[in-house]
């Protein structure tokens, strides 16, 4: 018996029956023979870490543009966050942590540049419209590698249904969708007070006495309803739910939407260069690298540009800009 069916074997044994296991996994778009020591779901985990879509996302924004300080959340380090509380929910219900996990290192490998301000602006460009999600969907079958991952359809089904009306047909994909909005409702919140822009004192007191205040205290607040309300579904304790939602929509009046004049002023720069960049590619794909243009497996211009912008980090848009729309000085 090799090491994989003995992971299975206890997949079997140990996780509840409303979990996914990896031995009856719907599979591959192509099929591939099985690894010996590791399960379907293990090794999706692992192609997904090792991928250079992964590794651009630490140096891609998450709220704050270019912050100078070491302790800013950036992409990476968000989606690191969203892996950890998946795990701690998944490892309490007795469900798939493997595939858990998976799902959660690759639920942002599509999201742009400079942060939700980069998605919404090739949404408004771009003339197929423009979801991060969709796009790391994308990411994983398309453009990674030259061809993609071949990550199995639960993987894939978390990955895009993490946000959005559809549900993922698992409850690990769900648990994800979860995780994801508890870690940046609670990181976003310590990112703005570390930038200035809140205090704990600034978070409404019926969020406050329900949730705690402070950080560790509303991730535990969070973790544990999420835990005690899923019995039969990915749920909630309704009490915590609308705190927790509430609470998001105060980031999104008094953050996210609502920045202070330095703030959106970056923002609008940010804006001008993926306005730019992609205006400049539509017209000259040839700016674009060849290996960049035939991953994409298409020939309409705007989804190759969108593809190669999507998939750049902050530091990497921002010197493609200045490579095509400064000047260089020049001596005699």
């Amino acid at each position: 018996m090799s090491v994989r069916e003995m992971l299975e074997n206890r997949e079997r044994e140990i996780l509840s029956e409303k979990a996914a296991r990896s031995s009856e996994s719907k599979g591959r778009v192509r099929s591939e023979k099985s690894c010996e020591i590791r399960t379907d779901f293990q090794r999706d985990r692992d192609r997904i870490i090792h991928s250079k879509a992964f590794r651009r996302l630490k140096h891609k924004t998450q709220v704050f543009i270019s912050p100078m300080g070491d302790h800013y959340r950036t992409r990476l380090t968000h989606t690191l966050e969203v892996a950890q509380i998946a795990r701690t929910i998944a490892r309490s219900l007795c469900l798939n942590e493997d595939l858990t996990e998976a799902i959660a290192l690759g639920h942002d490998l599509g999201h742009t540049p400079f942060g939700h301000m980069g998605e919404r602006v090739l949404n408004e460009i771009c003339p197929t419209g423009f979801k991060h999600n969709e796009q790391s969907l994308r990411v994983v079958d398309v453009l990674e590698g030259g061809g993609g991952l071949n990550l199995t359809y639960e993987v894939r089904d978390g990955i895009v249904c993490h946000t959005g009306a559809k549900r993922a047909d698992t409850l690990e994909g769900r648990i994800v969708a979860v995780a994801d909005k508890i870690a940046y409702v609670n990181h976003d919140i310590d990112d703005s007070i570390r930038g200035g822009l809140l205090s704990e004192n600034d978070i409404p007191k019926e969020f406050s006495d329900v949730l705690g205040n402070r950080h560790s205290a509303r991730i535990d607040t969070m973790i544990k309803a999420a835990i005690s309300g899923s019995e039969h579904d990915i749920v909630m304790e309704p009490d915590i739910y609308d705190a927790m939602m509430g609470l998001r929509q105060f980031l999104f009046d008094n953050v996210y939407l609502n920045k202070n004049a330095e703030v959106a002023t970056e923002e609008d720069k940010a804006k001008n260069i993926i306005e730019g960049l992609y205006s400049r590619f539509v017209n000259d794909i040839d700016l674009i690298p060849a290996d960049a243009r035939n991953n994409s497996r298409t020939d309409d211009n705007s989804i190759i540009a969108m593809d190669y912008i999507a998939g750049m980090s902050d530091p990497f848009a921002i010197a493609r800009y200045e490579e095509l729309f400064i000047p260089k000085f020049w001596v005699n």
